[in-house]
């Protein structure tokens, strides 16, 4: 099956969102978008932006895609954020349980499941009975309202939440047209708020978690990527061409 999303798609989708913890500068770029960053290098013959104070979080670009950089104070703590309740082992699915419902959920919805389990780490960290301060609850951190609207009659029970989520975040990404971005942005926001300002809404809280989700996402692709080139054909075997 071939999924909506490929790696380049979510390196580009980056552009103008991520915004770390602490944001150090601001990156103009030739396309007229800017997005802010902890400090860049030049390497080789790109320019790295990294998204975080250490070094293996980055986005790359060209010279030339680049106009300039602003230095900007770090941003204010955002009172808005989250609080996750505690992990608790008796709460938190198996990793196989956990892959094996979401592969399920990304079958239905043709996500892809490396997605679906971004969004949850992001959202619960494996938690199922995780809590915020607003109420969204369980796996994929659904609001009563809109665990409602999916069926989901109870948010801590893995499956449930799973498949409303799934549900929400097809639905969003059909309404913004497969734009992973705007489609985690109103996961997190709501889309008032992203129809509000016609993109990414000027919320801390919201860039830096569409940055985070993208990464891992990317992240795990990548290492999936490599796990397969490693694996390789069976030997004696032909190697199968692409499927939809």
């Amino acid at each position: 099956m071939l999924n909506r999303f490929q790696f380049v798609v979510a390196v580009t989708a980056l552009t103008g969102l991520s915004r770390p913890a602490i944001a150090a500068e601001r990156v103009l770029l030739a396309n007229g978008f800017d997005m802010h960053c902890n400090h860049h290098a030049q390497v080789g013959p790109m320019v790295r932006l990294y998204t975080g104070t250490g070094e293996g979080s980055y986005i790359e670009f060209r010279p030339e895609e680049i106009a300039g950089y602003e230095t900007v104070p770090d941003p204010p703590p955002s009172p808005s954020a989250p609080s996750k309740s505690p992990a608790r082992t008796d709460t938190k699915l198996s990793p196989a349980d956990l892959h094996e419902m979401l592969a399920e959920a990304g079958h239905q919805h043709n996500l892809d499941a490396d997605l679906l389990a971004s969004v949850v780490k992001a959202e619960s960290n494996g938690n199922t009975r995780a809590v915020s301060r607003a109420g969204a609850r369980g796996l994929m951190q659904l609001m009563p309202g809109t665990a409602a609207e999916q069926g989901v009659t109870d948010s801590f029970k893995a499956d449930e939440n799973v498949r409303g989520g799934s549900a929400y975040l097809n639905a969003l990404l059909v309404k913004y047209h497969d734009n992973i971005a705007l489609a985690l942005a109103a996961y997190n926001a709501g889309p008032a708020a992203v129809d509000k300002y016609h993109g990414i809404p000027p919320y801390h809280e919201t860039r830096a978690y569409v940055a985070r989700v993208i990464h891992e996402f990317n992240r795990r692709v990548l290492a999936r990527e490599a796990h397969a080139q490693q694996s390789g054909p069976p030997l004696g075997s032909l190697e199968a061409s692409p499927t939809r």
